[in-house]
């Protein structure tokens, strides 16, 4: 329950990263403590994941994101790729097999 809950978060959070404009300017505007907060949650959600036993793509994708969201064009499709991932990841809820 906890770890899907923190999906719906890191992948609305990651989604208003991947507009082009706002996402930049947050990120910019904010020195880029946005991306070091959004790999402190990508960790904690990881670790309460992994102990749930549910799918960890998404975080995993979020933590590679953080990490090179301060190249422009990568960052944004990384932010993207990151929120579709999380969000499908928690509509369906399903167990890591």
């Amino acid at each position: 329950m906890t770890s899907r809950v923190l999906k719906w978060v890191a992948g609305g959070l990651e989604a208003l990263l991947g507009f082009p404009l706002i996402g930049g300017t947050i990120v910019l505007g904010l020195f880029w403590t946005p991306l070091v907060f959004m790999l402190a949650l990508h960790i904690v959600a990881l670790v309460i994941t992994i102990n749930e036993n549910k799918k960890r793509t998404g975080h995993i994708l979020g933590i590679i994101t953080s990490c090179v969201g301060w190249i422009p064009i990568v960052g944004m499709v990384m932010h993207i790729i990151s929120a579709i991932f999380l969000l499908i990841e928690a509509g369906k809820d399903e167990k890591y097999e």
